[in-house]
């Protein structure tokens, strides 16, 4: 009953800036926190911001600290992913989530999410 839609990603040079964006809809109230996580062919899945409804607690995963800004618009219930001196290894599906209501786990953990978007594919070329 709720959709979340990635936008943004596309293919850019090493060391240029993309911004990705996550619109929520569906019959919910635009109140928890989203957390940004991405996936490289053959890797894992790993965390890299989260941010609470107010936009005061931003969490960075050490990889993108400093190279990356998370923000939200809550009126138009869109969260945001600015990205910064992008490098190769950024390369990769970036996926928005929305944060489970009364979850006692870490930000990092994907158990934490209960709905997830379909992704949007970030390619950094040198």
């Amino acid at each position: 009953q709720v959709q979340l839609v990635e936008s943004g990603g596309g293919l850019v040079q090493a060391g240029g800036s993309l911004r990705l964006s996550c619109a929520a809809s569906g019959r919910t109230f635009s109140s928890s926190g989203r957390g940004w996580f991405r996936q490289a062919p053959g890797k894992e899945r790993d965390f890299v911001a989260a941010i609470n409804w107010s936009g005061g607690s931003i969490y960075y995963a050490a990889s993108v600290k400093g190279r990356v800004t998370a923000s939200r618009d809550n009126a138009k219930n869109t969260v945001y992913l600015q990205k910064n001196s992008l490098k190769p290894e950024d390369a990769a599906g970036y996926y928005c989530a929305r944060r489970k209501v009364n979850y006692s786990g870490g930000y990092y953990t994907e158990g934490g999410y209960d709905y997830w978007g379909q992704g949007t594919q970030v390619t950094v070329s040198s």
